[in-house]
This record gives structure tokens, C-alpha cells and sequence, in this order.
């Protein structure tokens, strides 16, 4: 609204009557009224935008700009991301600065999957207890009718980003029931003393496999990295009374090996020694049935000499006979028809000396 002139060179307040004055006289005029000044101050924007609406039209480009802008995102070096388009899954994008449409049409769910992970399978007392804070029982029961406490942690990672958002709700339960159940079966297939004693380290690969082959099926999305059995015993109720069986169990076992080795070492030794006895029995009588039968061929064949020739044989026999019996005998024999009645000398201590020095 323009504003109309005085007369006498000043402008009237646009706000109302009595506006100010030059010369230092004032008259007091009536407070502007406050809907009036809001509407012509929107008056005078609408003129000063062009067409009146361009105000409304910069407002709306912002606003477009800013919901653009805002489907920018950044994946870490160690995250996944799943794009969501009305909830319904679109694509999985790797580490790196990626646009996806704005809400309410595309979402964005963002999970590392190289961050471990961990569950916890008992506590003390004999409950469980997982990230959740699943309470359940550890106690399970071995093949040979015995209870034992296996307190685990089963370490995992995100290996399936979409199947880990969509195929499984609660995870860490999950993980949880899946490795308390394989526990169980494991258990239940083993003894207690492997279990408690060297055993762990082979339960511990078989329970992992067994686990990732549970969750496998489930399509979960979930990598097992570790099992690792951080305590398994008797209940603490009955462990005293298990450990004094299972020290009788070990002195019994250790008496039967001491048994065992003293068999090992006593049976051998017997049985060379009756073995000797025996060799010697068989040569003994070898050597006996062998003279015997020697004797017995010489006496047959002296005998068919002797029916050749019994004058000779038995003149022979005679002479051999004699040279047995006085081979070792100390006698000198004279002739009595040697000499012609002169004593013939005989040195007798040279001769006993040259008989012992045959002799030896």
C-alpha cells in the first residue's frame, strides 16, 4: 500500500496516524497492531520472489535434496550391508560408499561379519547361559550311565549376511539350543574318563562340525569358528565319591599291569630254561642211542671177523684187551729167559720218570 504525503514533506507512519515529526514536537500515536504487520510482511515477500511462489518451490528442491542425500551410506571394512525395498531383500553390498533409494522405500541393514562372536554353554551351578541369557541345564549323561558338567563356549561369525537376517530370528539362541543338543548327543556316545581326561580336544572338532553342519542345514548364515570346552567334571555333589572310584579304578588297572609284566617277564624265562632242559634231555639221549648203536655195529663186525679167523681174533682181542688194562699201570716185566744168569741192570727211577713224563 503506498504511503500518502502531508502536506509538509514528511511521511506518515504507514502503521497508523500521529507519526513522527521534524522540529522536536511529538504527538503520540497508536501502537501498530501485530496481525497487520504479519500480513503485509507477507505481502512484500511475495513481491520480492519472482511469481510470488518461488519461495515454496526453493523449500521443496531443498527438501528433495536433503531426502536424496540421505540414502548415502558407508559399509566398514569389516560389515556387510543387505538393501531392503519394502522390507523385501534387493542386494548385499561389500565395504565401500554406496546410495540406495531413501525411506520409506529402501532400507538398510549393516552387520560385521568378520566380528566374533560368543555363546556361552554353562555356568555354575549347572545352568547355561548365552548372550541372550538362556539359562538351560549342563549337566548330560555318557555312554556309561555316568552325569558330567560341560561348561563350553562356541565361538562363531557372520558367514551369510541375508540368510543370517532371514532364514533365523533369535541367533543367539539358536547357536545355543543347536550346540547344547550336539554336546548332548557327543556326550552320550563317550565315556566319562575321555571326556574329563584327553578326551576334550577330540570332542571339541567333533562337536564343531557337528554344530556347523546343524546350522548348515538351517541355512543360518552362521561360520563355527571354535568349541572350546572350558570345564568338564563330575557334578561337584558326587565328585568326591567319583574320584575315590575312578583311584580304584586306576590301582586296579595298575596291579593288573604289574601282573601283566611280572607274567612277561617270569613265563619267558621259564619257558627257556624247560626249553634248555629239554635240548639237553634230546641230546643226551641222541648221544647214548648213538654209542649204543655203535657198540652194537663194532660187536657185529668183530663178530663176523672172529667167525673168519677165531685164532687170530681171539689173540687180537687179547692183546688189546692187555694194552687197555696196563696202559696205566706202573710195572715193569722181565723175560725170564732173557740173560745167561747175570742180573741185567735196570735203571729203574729213569724209566718211572720217562713213564710219568708219557704219562702227562
Amino acid at each position: 500500500m503506498p504511503w500518502q504525503n502531508n502536506g509538509n514533506g514528511d511521511k506518515p507512519n504507514p502503521w497508523g496516524n500521529g507519526g513522527p515529526r521534524r522540529g522536536g514536537g511529538g504527538g503520540g500515536g497508536e501502537p501498530p497492531h501485530i496481525d497487520e504487520f504479519i500480513k503485509k510482511g507477507q505481502e512484500q515477500l511475495k513481491q520480492a520472489l519472482p511469481g510470488g511462489k518461488g519461495g515454496i518451490m526453493l523449500i521443496l528442491l531443498a527438501a528433495i535434496a536433503v531426502w536424496l542425500v540421505s540414502g548415502f551410506y558407508v559399509v566398514a571394512t569389516n560389515e556387510n550391508a543387505v538393501v531392503l525395498r519394502f522390507g523385501k531383500y534387493v542386494d548385499t553390498q561389500t565395504p565401500g560408499l554406496h546410495w540406495h533409494l531413501p525411506y520409506p522405500m529402501e532400507t538398510v541393514e549393516i552387520q560385521g561379519i568378520t566380528d566374533k562372536r560368543q555363546t556361552q554353554i554353562g555356568i555354575a551351578g549347572g545352568q547355561t547361559r548365552s548372550s541372550s541369557r538362556r539359562a538351560t541345564n549342563s549337566l548330560m549323561l555318557t555312554q556309561d550311565e555316568n552325569i558330567v558338567d560341560v561348561r563350553f563356549n562356541v565361538v562363531w561369525q557372520i558367514s551369510n549376511l541375508r540368510n543370517y537376517l532371514f532364514n533365523i530370528t533369535d541367533h543367539e539362541s539358536t547357536v545355543a539350543a543347536v550346540s547344547e543338543s550336539v554336546m548332548r548327543e557327543l556326550v552320550g556316545k563317550n565315556k566319562i574318563v575321555p571326556i574329563i581326561t584327553a578326551g576334550r580336544g577330540k570332542l571339541q572338532v567333533e562337536s564343531k562340525d557337528a554344530i556347523q553342519a546343524t546350522l548348515d542345514k538351517y541355512a543360518a548364515g552362521i561360520l563355527i569358528l571354535e568349541v572350546q570346552i572350558q570345564e568338564s567334571d563330575a557334578p561337584a555333589e558326587v565328585k568326591d565319591a567319583f574320584l575315590d572310584v575312578q583311584r580304584a579304578k586306576a590301582d586296579s588297572q595298575r596291579f593288573v599291569n604289574e601282573a601283566n609284566k611280572y607274567r612277561n617277564e617270569v613265563v619267558p624265562r621259564a619257558q627257556g630254561a624247560a626249553e634248555r632242559v629239554t635240548q639237553l634231555a634230546e641230546g643226551y639221549r641222541a648221544s647214548i642211542v648213538a654209542g649204543a648203536e655203535g657198540e652194537a655195529a663194532r660187536f657185529i663186525s668183530v663178530y663176523n671177523e672172529y667167525t673168519q679167523a677165531k685164532d687170530v681174533t681171539k689173540k687180537r682181542m687179547y692183546l688189546e684187551t692187555m694194552e687197555q688194562i696196563l696202559a696205566g699201570m706202573d710195572k715193569i716185566i722181565l723175560d725170564g729167559d732173557a740173560g745167561s744168569g747175570v742180573v741185567p741192570y735196570l735203571p729203574l727211577d729213569q724209566l718211572t720218570k720217562k713213564n710219568d713224563g708219557e704219562q702227562k
